[in-house]
């Protein structure tokens, strides 16, 4: 995996137990063990903060890492989550979809694993 410049994992989180992803405590821990888990370093701590109306409401967590950041929406309406993890050091996916269970035991989870790299190209100009 080392010949790309960076890793994105998207997941798609439905149905997590509702009190889990209303419980800021609750996502904070699931930060600093996320971080932990994946060997991460993280920088400051993370921010949780109830965002949205109507059908968008929820938490909103932001946490910086020296390799990038992690960043999730959790919906309360529905009681989805929704969480990517950026960085250019390499992660394993699996490592965080346990973390992911543990905290808010979500019915089902789709992923998208991205290898990240810029490319140049001559022959395109952009507008």
């Amino acid at each position: 995996m080392s010949n790309y410049w960076g890793y994105h994992l998207i997941l798609n989180c439905a149905k997590c137990v509702p009190h889990s992803i209303r419980s800021q405590p609750n996502i904070t821990n699931f930060a600093k063990n996320l971080v932990k888990k994946i060997e991460m370093v993280p920088y400051g701590d993370p921010q949780v903060v109830m965002f949205g109306s109507g059908n968008k409401k929820g938490y909103t967590l932001v946490q910086l890492i020296e390799t990038s950041n992690i960043t999730a929406h959790f919906v309360e309406e529905t009681d989805d989550l929704y969480l990517d993890v950026f960085s250019c050091k390499t992660f394993h996916p699996k490592d965080v979809e346990a973390v992911v269970f543990a905290h808010f035991n979500p019915q089902d989870i789709q992923t998208e694993f991205l290898k990240r790299q810029a490319r140049t190209t001559d022959h395109i100009q952009l507008q």
